[in-house]
């Protein structure tokens, strides 16, 4: 485990626990006490995690049949205060969904102890008074670990929760290189929150996406102009496309003439037909920029990182006649946020520009999500065909 600030800390919460039930030692009335306050903390980390759940299927992108159900059964004014302001369903909804399941939970939990744990750390006492003081400090120790753990989860999901509204920069810095909160967020707290789109890109989203300012060489055509370039390439060159793409593109959409269809096909095709490279995204990491970039690149390879699915994007709904932008910013991979890009299309039967990322395919509904600024945000339009 690297030597890290946030890594420091959450050893420092699991050992509390078991340091301070070593220096307590084995107490059965004492333990009654910590047993009241280990099944809250259980109770609220279960709560937390089923209630962020039921919000997300309820009242914001359901998946399955009762969930679904019940989304349209809600009020016709509760969806439009969530499209206004999905906020309210983190702020105040789900508050209060996990305060109620908290309650039950450790009621129900509270009785259960009385019943059979109760008698049982009675007995342990009994067995416990002709031993040695080292044992009972051992014993005191081992019986704090499930605590241990309870504080470690709800401390990495406070991380999380932090990490998520970016409440400090160098935090999500420290976050991004702590081995020890991204192995809980990989192995606990995403799947548990039943996050989609962090179920499938924790390990594919990182820092992989660089964009380098260079003045124009003396000997190039930009002379004296300001060239960026997306990992390694310019945008011209970056979204260039070619015939193949070009008529298969046409081929996509062959027939149709609404442009939200269009636009959408593109979109699943891209998404489900480009796998993301982990190769590249570690030499772009380790800033080894000779690679192949772009959306020629991306079609004949079928694979790429964000802003080669970007790119493929961008020819793609030119061929066929959309407008469409590529769009720099930030996304939030369930771990922390990360450098990212993805698109945004023209649909004329709506009249607005509609959000797209095919790279987050494997994530959801991507297209049009009423979420999508829920983990992607800077914004910055770079593009435009």
């Amino acid at each position: 485990m690297d030597v890290n600030l946030i890594n420091i800390l959450l050893i420092i919460v699991f050992l509390y626990p078991i340091t301070k039930g070593f220096l307590m030692k084995f107490s059965s009335d004492s333990l009654k006490n910590e047993l009241q306050q280990l099944w809250s903390n259980i109770a609220f980390v279960i709560a937390l995690f089923y209630g962020i759940y039921f919000c997300s299927e309820v009242f914001m992108s359901p998946k399955k049949q009762p969930y679904i159900n019940l989304h349209h059964m809600l009020p016709g004014f509760i969806h439009d205060a969530i499209e206004v302001r999905p906020g309210l369903v983190y702020l105040l909804l789900m508050p209060t969904i996990v305060f109620i399941l908290h309650r039950l939970l450790y009621w129900l939990m509270d009785i259960l102890s009385r019943i059979s744990f109760y008698p049982l750390l009675e007995a342990v006492e009994e067995f416990m008074k002709s031993k040695s003081a080292v044992l009972k400090r051992i014993v005191g120790a081992v019986i704090q670990l499930p605590r241990s753990i309870a504080y470690v989860l709800i401390f990495a999901f406070i991380l999380n929760v932090l990490s998520i509204y970016k409440v400090n920069p160098e935090l999500n810095r420290y976050l991004e290189k702590s081995s020890g909160y991204k192995y809980l967020c990989k192995e606990y707290i995403i799947p548990l929150t039943n996050t989609p789109l962090a179920k499938q890109l924790p390990n594919v989203l990182n820092n992989s996406f660089k964009v380098v300012t260079k003045e124009g060489e003396p000997t190039s055509t930009h002379k004296g102009r300001t060239i960026v370039y997306y990992n390694g390439v310019t945008l011209e060159e970056g979204v260039r496309s070619n015939a193949a793409i070009d008529n298969f593109a046409r081929e996509l959409v062959l027939g149709e003439d609404n442009s939200l269809i269009k636009a959408r096909k593109i979109y699943n095709w891209v998404g489900s037909n480009i796998s993301y490279d982990q190769e590249k995204a570690q030499r772009v990491l380790n800033n080894d920029l000779n690679i192949r970039s772009g959306a020629i690149a991306t079609y004949e390879s079928r694979k790429g990182i964000c802003f080669d699915y970007a790119c493929l994007y961008v020819a793609m709904c030119r061929a066929d006649g959309l407008k469409v932008r590529l769009v720099t910013g930030e996304g939030f991979n369930g771990v922390s946020w990360v450098s990212h890009a993805w698109n945004q299309v023209y649909i004329p039967e709506l009249s607005k520009w509609v959000n797209v990322d095919a790279t987050f395919y494997n994530g959801g509904n991507y297209f049009n999500n009423k979420r999508f600024d829920k983990d992607h945000r800077d914004a910055n339009i770079v593009g435009e065909w």
